[in-house]
């Protein structure tokens, strides 16, 4: 397990027709990699995340629950393939398309509980939630079905908590460290889908 890709993104316009309520709205979904394996450029890392980061809507993203969300670059290939059929347009997602702070490779969904810890370099994390994809998403990667395909999918990613702050090199290997293993990730993620479909909850 290691770190691919350190992810940053300043906030910005967002458009697009993705939303009946918003032609245009704030977010820094958006990101970049600032640190990655051809350029392992250390990055801070404090209690709210990501120095060079920045979040629109701090009800929804960032704080010190949702510091840095994390997605696993396993599910990369689903959403070139999807959104290539869907938008009929070649896809070809760098790090960071999925509004993700880590960019990592060897842990998925379904082998991560909340209360988990995960040490990176040397520095200590916890697991908190799955990422509730909204409307946003859709606008930011062209598609009005991909929030939903998140959901239905299970490739959510997941947020952290920072327990240890310092600096994080791309590349640095991962280490889980099991919680109280009451509920996985992909269990939240099944959750959640049911409620949205029940309630009918699709942007």
């Amino acid at each position: 397990m290691r770190l691919l890709s350190i992810n940053a993104g300043k906030v910005m316009p967002l458009f697009g027709n993705h939303h009946p309520d918003y032609k245009s709205v704030a977010s820094a979904i958006h990101k970049k990699w600032i640190s990655n394996l051809q350029n392992p450029v250390p990055i801070e890392i404090h209690s709210l995340g990501i120095k060079e980061d920045e979040q629109a809507d701090l009800s929804v993203h960032g704080g010190m629950e949702k510091a840095i969300y994390v997605y696993p670059v396993e599910h990369y290939a689903f959403w070139n393939e999807l959104l290539t059929r869907e938008t009929k347009k070649p896809t070809a997602l760098e790090f960071g398309a999925m509004g993700e702070n880590f960019t990592i490779e060897g842990l998925l969904e379904t082998e991560v509980y909340v209360g988990d810890r995960i040490f990176i370099g040397d520095l200590e994390f916890s697991v908190v939630k799955l990422r509730e994809p909204c409307f946003k998403f859709n606008a930011a990667v062209g598609y009005k079905g991909a929030s939903k395909a998140m959901l239905q999918s299970g490739y959510s990613g997941w947020y952290l908590r920072v327990l240890k702050t310092g600096k994080l090199t791309a590349g640095a290997a991962m280490t889980l460290v099991p919680g109280p293993r009451d509920i996985s990730i992909a269990q939240q993620n099944k959750q959640l889908l049911g409620s949205r479909n029940q309630k009918d909850l699709w942007e």
